[in-house]
């Protein structure tokens, strides 16, 4: 056979972007059949992008895609389905009050009499369960009533039901798996492989790419850095080709960042012992001093933004404790945590920070008139005096304070978010991923503005993707891995340090 039989899919020279965004930049992409491509990259990089093309979601805007030795182009996923090409998704998007087999076959039931054949409809899924992925459950039962491990498989069983089925792509499949789990998915993958199924595998766990990937391509950017042979390449080296380098160095921010650690209190402001949530992040320790900047570096997917909301009480821990100015917490969530004066900016702007139909002036009050109450309510004057001051102190660019938020630029609309709660005072401000997704003047900016803020006292938790930018900033790192803390580092560190710890003792 030669090699063009072997090779099921080619994405050539694949351009695609959006108002404002390049999200995909000359990426190509190819699969063999019978092979597990690992697919890679931080947020932003391109990785949905390119697999919603190749659907159908969206339409390229350069490039084209041979399938199975046919140049194609999906019109909808329905339509990639019928060509041999299926999805399944992070969010298991299935119905959980219907069977197992009516999931499985749902649209797709065969009929008696007009009716549809319950009894040969559960024969079918049974018999699909059993042949392509060795399940056997009971088809008649609830899909809500079985684990997420099974409603992956039957995810899974659904999209290969049709005979054509070529090609799986699985997009954060064990996310919410346990360990074995995991393992009964790779047992699944592997079984599949054998078959002559391709199988494109998006992850962002380290360790799993390494188990069960045949070859790895990396994205960053839009952009593709390369495609490897998964035994060819160190993580340290993968970790290293996802990750980059930013646009530009700040040598002003390491005299800066010296400076300010003059300012470092002795006494933690807030302390957290075995503290977890199960399925999210494993219980750790932390101690958070006033005047302290501290980065959480790690992979997407590591456990920052875990991290973060079970900090902040979005989500609720199951373990350990946390105290704050020497006064145990009781109340884990948001509106405990804004009165205890602790702040979170989430990671996504559009849909946990920015409000779309309400002005810049209200979204700065937002969380300031929340910690208030309803009843005490902020008169206009106070609410134009609070947006003024921090429009002007964070250079917000914006015609006036009633201009609507979503008319912002990124940047601007992420400063507003800022702004919000700095105007909470906060003792203690968790920011998530702050400079994403903006240019490298206001980077820069926000930056030495984190460093500013600790200078005054404040304690500051500082998460990003953009390793050298958690290095500029952090008076201490910690290093987070499979969602767990893995390391943690006090003072000048190197790049290579916190890599080989990401990568983990078998880098």
């Amino acid at each position: 056979m030669s090699e063009s039989d072997h090779t099921l899919l080619v994405m050539e020279g694949i351009s695609k972007a959006f108002p404002g965004v390049q999200a995909l930049d000359d990426v190509s992409l190819t699969l063999k059949r019978g092979e597990i491509l690992c697919l890679v990259g931080e947020n932003g990089a391109g990785k949905s992008t390119l697999m919603k093309i190749l659907t159908g979601v969206d339409q390229p805007d350069a490039g084209k895609i041979i399938f199975d030795g046919s140049e194609i182009q999906a019109k909808s996923p329905q339509h990639a389905q019928s060509l041999g090409i299926s999805t399944v998704y992070q969010e298991i998007n299935l119905c959980a009050n219907l069977t197992v087999a009516e999931n499985i076959l749902l649209g797709r039931e065969p009929h008696k009499m007009g009716r549809i054949d319950w009894a040969k409809t559960n024969e079918l899924a049974s018999e699909t369960l059993q042949r392509l992925l060795g399940v056997d459950i009971d088809v008649a039962q609830p899909l809500g009533s079985y684990t997420v491990a099974i409603q992956q498989m039957v995810a899974i069983a659904r999209a290969l039901y049709i005979e054509s089925a070529k090609m799986l792509i699985l997009d954060e499949p064990t996310s919410s798996l346990d360990e074995n789990e995991t393992a009964q998915l790779f047992k699944v993958m592997r079984k599949l492989k054998a078959t002559g199924v391709g199988i494109v595998f998006i992850t962002h766990f380290i360790g799993q790419i390494y188990e069960i990937s045949d070859r790895i391509t990396v994205l960053r950017n839009g952009k593709l850095v390369g495609t490897y042979e998964t035994d060819s390449i160190t993580r340290v080296s993968l970790i290293s080709k996802m990750i980059g380098r930013s646009l530009a160095e700040f040598d002003e921010m390491t005299k800066i960042k010296l400076e300010s650690s003059k300012h470092i209190k002795r006494d933690a402001l807030l302390q957290a012992r075995g503290f977890g949530l199960t399925g999210s992040i494993q219980p750790f320790d932390l101690d958070l001093h006033a005047g302290e900047v501290v980065g959480l570096a790690g992979l997407l997917g590591s456990g920052r933004t875990e991290t973060a909301s079970v900090l902040f009480g979005v989500e609720k821990p199951d373990s350990g404790s946390m105290s704050m100015n020497g006064s145990v917490v009781h109340d884990h969530s948001p509106l405990g945590s804004i009165k205890r004066g602790v702040a979170l900016c989430p990671e996504d702007r559009k849909a946990a920070g920015i409000v779309d139909d309400l002005t810049v002036r209200e979204n700065i009050v937002l969380a300031m008139q929340a910690n208030k109450g309803w009843f005490q309510y902020l008169s206009l004057p106070e609410q134009y005096e609070i947006a003024e001051k921090y429009i002007d102190m964070l250079s917000i660019a914006t015609p006036s304070a009633d201009q609507a938020v979503i008319n912002l630029s990124g940047g601007n609309q992420q400063k507003v978010i800022l702004a919000r709660w700095l105007a909470t005072n906060p003792q203690v401000l968790i920011l998530d991923e702050p400079t994403r997704g903006i240019d490298v003047g206001t980077k820069a900016e926000i930056q030495k503005l984190v460093l500013s803020l600790a200078e005054e006292g404040k304690a500051c938790v500082f998460i990003s993707s953009e390793l050298e930018e958690v290095l500029r900033t952090s008076h201490r790192i910690i290093v987070l891995r499979d969602r767990e803390k893995v390391a943690e580092f006090t003072g000048e560190v190197d790049e290579n340090t916190i890599i080989h710890a990401i990568a983990g003792s078998e880098a």
